[in-house]
C-alpha cells in the first residue's frame, strides 16, 4: 500500500489544526513550508514534521511530496495552486479555493491536463453526515425540497489590518464564512441556483461585512444566505422539504442533525465526528487520488460561481 507524503504550506491557525489531528492509514505528514525557515523549523518541531522548508520552490522540488495542502491567505491561492499542480503535486486548498470562478477554471484546467486531483478543503463536501442526509433526501422520504436557510454570523475584531477586513488579503465575510453557507445550499439543491437578489453592507475598508442573498433554481427550490462579520448568529442550517425539515446545528463541522416530520414525529441522526472534520477531507482527497470520482470539485465550481454572482450584484448596486 502506497503511503502518501503530505506537505503543508502556511503556518497559520488552520494549518495548525490540520497538523494537530492529521491521521490517515496510508498518509504521512512529511513536510512543512513557510516563507521563513525559522518559522518552518518551529512548526515542524511542534508537530513532529520531519522536513521543513523556508521556500515554496524548495518544497516543489522535493519529488517525495505527493500532496500539497495550501493554507495561505485567499489572495495567494491561485499562484500556489498553479505552481503545485505544474510541479506534479495533488492539491487540497483551504477555502475559498480561489478569488473567483475565472481563477478556479484556470486552475482546474491545469489539474485536468496533469491528471492530478484538486479539491477545496470544504467540510460540507467531505463529512459523512452530509452524505447520509443527502442520501435520505434522494430516497424521497422527505418529498420535494422547498427552502434552505444558511445563516453564518461571526464577530471579528474590527481591525482593518487583519485578514478578515483587509482587501489586500481578500478579506470579507463571503470568501471566509460565506463559503460554508453557499456550499451548504449547493450540497442540497438538486440543480444549480441563480442569485435573484443580494444586498451587502461594507466594512470601512470596502470589503463585505454583512449581506443577505436570495437564490432560486429551475426546480423552484429557494435559499437564503445571511452573513455577518460583526455579530454572532447561530450556525443552524435548515433544509425544508414537503414532508419535514432538517436542522443542522453548527453545520460547518456537523456530526448530528434532527428531522422534524410534518406528522409531528422527530428523528435524530448522528454520523461521524466533528473532531475528525479535517481528516474526512484528507480521506476524501486520498480516495479521489486512488480513483474515486472527484464529485466535490464540481460542487466547489458551482459554489464559486454563486459567490461570483453575489459580488456582481454588489458591484452593480455600488455603480448604479
Amino acid at each position: 500500500m502506497k503511503t502518501y507524503k503530505w506537505a503543508i504550506v502556511g503556518t497559520g491557525e488552520i494549518a495548525q489544526q490540520l497538523a494537530m489531528v492529521f491521521n490517515h492509514p496510508n498518509s504521512e505528514l512529511y513536510a512543512i513550508c513557510s516563507r521563513n525557515q525559522e518559522t518552518a523549523e518551529r512548526f515542524g518541531e511542534k508537530y513532529d514534521i520531519p522536513v521543513r522548508y523556508g521556500s515554496y520552490d524548495e518544497l516543489l522540488a522535493d519529488e517525495a511530496v505527493d500532496v500539497v495542502y495550501v493554507a495561505v491567505p485567499n489572495r495567494f491561492h491561485k499562484d500556489y495552486l498553479l505552481k503545485a499542480l505544474r510541479g506534479g503535486k495533488h492539491v487540497l486548498c483551504e477555502k475559498a479555493i480561489t478569488m473567483d470562478l475565472a481563477e478556479l477554471e484556470e486552475v482546474m484546467a491545469v489539474a485536468a491536463e496533469k491528471n492530478l486531483i484538486l479539491q477545496e478543503a470544504m467540510t460540507i463536501f467531505s463529512m459523512p453526515l452530509f452524505d447520509h442526509l443527502r442520501q435520505l433526501a434522494d430516497s424521497g422520504k422527505l418529498g420535494k425540497l422547498k427552502m434552505i436557510q444558511a445563516p453564518f454570523g461571526s464577530y471579528k475584531e474590527p481591525d482593518p489590518t487583519n485578514r478578515f477586513f483587509n482587501p489586500d488579503l481578500a478579506g470579507g465575510a463571503l470568501l471566509d464564512i460565506g463559503t460554508y453557507a453557499v456550499s451548504l445550499v449547493r450540497r442540497f439543491m438538486n440543480a444549480q441556483p441563480q442569485v435573484t437578489a443580494s444586498q451587502m453592507l461594507p466594512f470601512a475598508t470596502g470589503v463585505d461585512e454583512q449581506s443577505v442573498t436570495i437564490l432560486e433554481n429551475e426546480l423552484g427550490e429557494m435559499a437564503a444566505v445571511t452573513l455577518t462579520f460583526q455579530a454572532k448568529m447561530p450556525k443552524i442550517g435548515i433544509i425544508a422539504y414537503e414532508k419535514g425539515y432538517i436542522t443542522i446545528p453548527e453545520y460547518p463541522r456537523a456530526q448530528a442533525a434532527e428531522i422534524f416530520y410534518t406528522d409531528g414525529t422527530r428523528e435524530t441522526i448522528e454520523v461521524g465526528e466533528t473532531s475528525q472534520a479535517l481528516n474526512y477531507e484528507i480521506a476524501n482527497m486520498v480516495a479521489c487520488i486512488e480513483g474515486a470520482p472527484n464529485n466535490s470539485l464540481a460542487l466547489t465550481h458551482d459554489a464559486t460561481a454563486l459567490m461570483d454572482q453575489m459580488q456582481h450584484f454588489w458591484h452593480a448596486a455600488k455603480n448604479s
